[in-house]
C-alpha cells in the first residue's frame, strides 16, 4: 500500500501553503494556486488518516514509545475518517493496556466499539484485550461475558482463532480449579498425586 512519511507530509502541507502565498504575492494566483491544490490535498489527507497506519505497525512490532509518539501527531482525532477513529481509540486503548492503565484502556476500547470497525477481527481484539483486563481483576464471569460475545463474530485471522482458544482454555482451567478447591482437592496435585501413607511394618 503506498503511504507518505508523516513527516515528509507535514513538508508538503507548510511548502504548499507558504510556496501558494508567495507565488500569488510575486506571479500572481494563475501560478501559486498548484502550490496551494498540493497543500490542501496533503493537509485533507493527514486530517481524515492521521499516522494510524505507521502507528500500528509500531505497535506490532513491538515498538510501543514509537506507536505512543506517532500516535501522539493527530492534534485532531474527532476529523477522522470513521474507521480510522475506531482504529485510534483501539491503538490507545492497546498502548494504555500495555501500561496496565486499565481503566483508561477500558474507556478507549469502549469508545472503539461503539464506532466503525472494519472487521470482526479487530471487534474481537479488543474484546480479548478487554477480557484480559477482567482475568486480571479477578473478575473471571466478566472475562467469559467477552469471550462469549467473540463467538458471535466472524473471526478469520487464524493467530486471533487460537488467542481465543487459549484464552478459553484458561478459563476452562480455572473452572476446573475452582471446582478441585470446592471439594477440598489440592489442583496441584492432581488425581494421581499426593503422598501415599506407607504399610505399617509389622
Amino acid at each position: 500500500m503506498f503511504k507518505v512519511n508523516i513527516y515528509a507530509k507535514f513538508a508538503m502541507i507548510a511548502l504548499g501553503f507558504i510556496g501558494g502565498i508567495v507565488t500569488t504575492m510575486t506571479l500572481g494566483f494563475g501560478y501559486g494556486w498548484i502550490f496551494f491544490l498540493v497543500g490542501i490535498i496533503a493537509l485533507v489527507s493527514y486530517l481524515l488518516m492521521g499516522t494510524i497506519q505507521s502507528a500500528g505497525e509500531m505497535l506490532q512490532s513491538q515498538d510501543f514509545d514509537g506507536a505512543e509518539s506517532r500516535l501522539g501527531l493527530i492534534y485532531f482525532p474527532n476529523l477522522l475518517y470513521s474507521t480510522n477513529k475506531a482504529m485510534y481509540y483501539m491503538l490507545k486503548g492497546s498502548l494504555a493496556a500495555q501500561r496496565k492503565e486499565n481503566s483508561l484502556a477500558e474507556g478507549y476500547f469502549n469508545k472503539a466499539m461503539s464506532m466503525k470497525l472494519n472487521s470482526d477481527d479487530e471487534k474481537a481484539m479488543i474484546l480479548l484485550q478487554m477480557a484480559g483486563i477482567q482475568a486480571q481483576k479477578g473478575n473471571w464471569n466478566g472475562a467469559k461475558n467477552y469471550m462469549y460475545k467473540t463467538k458471535e463474530l466472524k473471526v478469520t485471522q487464524t493467530m486471533i482463532k487460537d488467542q481465543i482458544k487459549q484464552f478459553d482454555t484458561a478459563i476452562a482451567q480455572r473452572g476446573q480449579m475452582k471446582v478441585a478447591q470446592s471439594m477440598g482437592m489440592n489442583p496441584a496435585q492432581g488425581m494421581g498425586g499426593g503422598k501415599r501413607r506407607r504399610p505399617k511394618m509389622r
